[in-house]
This record gives C-alpha cells, sequence and structure tokens, in this order.
C-alpha cells in the first residue's frame, strides 16, 4: 500500500483520450463474523486488503487490527466521512473500510445521500464478506447470554439442579405436545425451552459443588461427550460396520451400549420414574431385543391389563403413550363438543 495516494492529487483524464472520465475508484467494507476469532478471514479478503490502497478503521480497539498489523497490512485509525472517503477513491484508488460497530450506519447512510444526490460521481461500493457464520454459530451467543443471565439475574443466580428438574419434565412434555399438534411454531419455541433447560444446567455445573466428586464441567464437556458418543455409536456412519435397514441400526446401537455399559441386566438404565405405559413399553422391548422369552406375570387388576397391553404395543411397533395420548385427546375433542365448545 501507498499512504501517499490519498495526499496526491487527482490524476488528470488522459491526454490522448479527451473527454475520458476519471476512474472513481472502489470502496470495499470489509466485514467479519464476531462468531469468528479474528484474523481468521478469507484468502478473497486477504488479497483485497493487501491490494487495497488504504485501508480505514474508526475503530481503535477494533480485534482484527493486531493481526492484520502483523500480517504487514498497514491500517489507519480515524474518523470517517463519506465525502473524504469518495475523494481518497479518486484516480481508482481502492479504499477497504473495517468494521467499527455503531459508526458503520453513519457512514454508509452518507454514502447513500451522496449516491443519491446526483452532483457527484460515486465510487463503486462492495460489501466484502470477511468470514462467515458456521452451522450453530448462534448457540455460542445463547452460551454467552446465559452466563450474563447466571452472574447478573437475582433469580436465575440462585437456582440448582434440583430446583430445575420439574422444568425439564414440563418443557419436554410441551415439546411433545407441539409435535403432536404439528404446531410448527410452537416447535421451535419448545425446542428452545428444551435446550436453555441444557445449556442452564451446564452453566451451574461449572460452579462445581459442595463434594469433592462434584468436579465443575462445562456446556463443552457436555457436547464433547455428546460428540464422542454419537461417533461411537454409528460405527456405520464412522466406522467400518455396514447397516442396509433402521433395524441393523438399531442392532448396532444396542450392541454398542451394551460393551459401553457393561450392563448386568437388560433393565439397566431404564428408569422408573418415566410414565407407566412408557416403563412397560421399554422394559418389554429390552426383553424382546435381549431373547428373553420371559412372559408377562399374571394377577388381576387394570395395572396387569395394561402392561400386557404396552407390551403388544411394542411388539407391534406402537408407541403406547402416543396412541394413548391421541385417543385422549380425541376424547377431550368429544367433551368439548358435547359442552358445545369449539375443540380446537
Amino acid at each position: 500500500m501507498n499512504d501517499d495516494h490519498a495526499s496526491a492529487p487527482a490524476a488528470a483524464p488522459d491526454a490522448a483520450e479527451p473527454g475520458a472520465a476519471e476512474p472513481t475508484g472502489r470502496i470495499v467494507l470489509l466485514t467479519a463474523s464476531h462468531r469468528v476469532a479474528p484474523g481468521l478471514l478469507s484468502w478473497s479478503a486477504w488479497q483485497t486488503l493487501h491490494a487495497a490502497d488504504r485501508v480505514l478503521c474508526a475503530d481503535a480497539a477494533n480485534p482484527q487490527l493486531p493481526y492484520l498489523r502483523e500480517a504487514g497490512v498497514e491500517v489507519e485509525v480515524a474518523a470517517l466521512d463519506a465525502h473524504a472517503l469518495v475523494e481518497a477513491c479518486a484516480g481508482g484508488r481502492t479504499v477497504v473500510i473495517l468494521p467499527s460497530g455503531e459508526g458503520d450506519q453513519r457512514l454508509t447512510d452518507g454514502l447513500a445521500r451522496l449516491a443519491g444526490s446526483g452532483r457527484i460521481s460515486m465510487p463503486d461500493l462492495e460489501l466484502l464478506p470477511g468470514s462467515y457464520d458456521l452451522p450453530g454459530a448462534r448457540l455460542l451467543d445463547l452460551v454467552q447470554v446465559m452466563d450474563r443471565v447466571r452472574r447478573a439475574c437475582p433469580w436465575t443466580s440462585q437456582q440448582t439442579h434440583e430446583g430445575l428438574a420439574k422444568y425439564g419434565i414440563e418443557e419436554a412434555y410441551e415439546l411433545v405436545e407441539a409435535i403432536e399438534d404439528g404446531d410448527r411454531d410452537a416447535l421451535r419455541e419448545e425446542l428452545g425451552d428444551v435446550l436453555l433447560q441444557v445449556v442452564f444446567h451446564a452453566r451451574i455445573a461449572e460452579e462445581g459443588g459442595e463434594g469433592e466428586e462434584d468436579e465443575p464441567f462445562s456446556i463443552d464437556d457436555v457436547a464433547g461427550s455428546l460428540v464422542d458418543k454419537l461417533v461411537h455409536r454409528h460405527p456405520h456412519v464412522f466406522g467400518d460396520e455396514v447397516a442396509h435397514t433402521p433395524q441393523d441400526v438399531a442392532e448396532i446401537w444396542q450392541r454398542t451400549k451394551a460393551v459401553e455399559k457393561r450392563r448386568e441386566s437388560v433393565t439397566d438404565g431404564v428408569p422408573v420414574g418415566q410414565p407407566g405405559l412408557a416403563l412397560a413399553a421399554k422394559l418389554a422391548g429390552r426383553a424382546r431385543a435381549g431373547g428373553l422369552d420371559v412372559p408377562l406375570p399374571a394377577g388381576e387388576g387394570i395395572g396387569y391389563e395394561l402392561l400386557a397391553l404396552a407390551a403388544r404395543a411394542e411388539e407391534a411397533g406402537t408407541d403406547p403413550e402416543t396412541a394413548l395420548r391421541a385417543a385422549a385427546r380425541v376424547y377431550r375433542d368429544a367433551i368439548r363438543a358435547a359442552e358445545g365448545v369449539d375443540p380446537r
């Protein structure tokens, strides 16, 4: 780059071409995602920065500055004015503008007013993304917001795993309801509420516990464990196993989990606190998957009848909880209709 370009007078039109218009130059607004580490810019961004006649930034605290200077890009820190910027492009020069927060809008508004006036030849204006958000980038924002809320909110700062447990159950049921209703807007919202529970508990866990075994862990530890589990349990995707059908996948899944957990019984790991029909179906499914021919306990009463129905549903590939909820919803609508109330 040559800063002398900025102070030199504009070059006259080529004498060999009378009336030729002076090149108007180019203004490049370089954007960068705050969710990507500074200095990690695209190749086109680096090429443009090195080739520019001037690189300007109004914010001395811009996190990109140390990395650009280390790479040999000279950056001028100065207040940016639309008129001065257009003049700096005279003679076909290229000026790159680094983002500087609130001042960017004033600058772009000023350039728009100049362009709309029709009284001045405007340089080309280009928006160049220097870095992009990757899928999942907003999760970084979520972690930061949760951290601030945990520190600053009087209610949130006092919550514990035990105190939040009931909300996890409630949010899971509301998610199921949104799925069964086929409500896409509600589904998005309820997925967010379930995700909040995960992030909330992980943030609390960062603070550790009172016991020596209650070592702190973070959302990164949670995500890392999940990544390892998914990779390990999908050897047909990340390894040499072969699965052509969902049944093949289920067999690999159960076999892999059995090795991981080293369970003494196929019933190990089945939470008995879940709803009764779901519990009965899960136990029946574990027994069937384990090749165990265990007859259902004989007994009188509705509980044994429900157990038999749940086992039969599971064997037929039907989730009894879902089936019962669907029937209950029909019954609810019938009740509302009998009352003369809109069933929706």
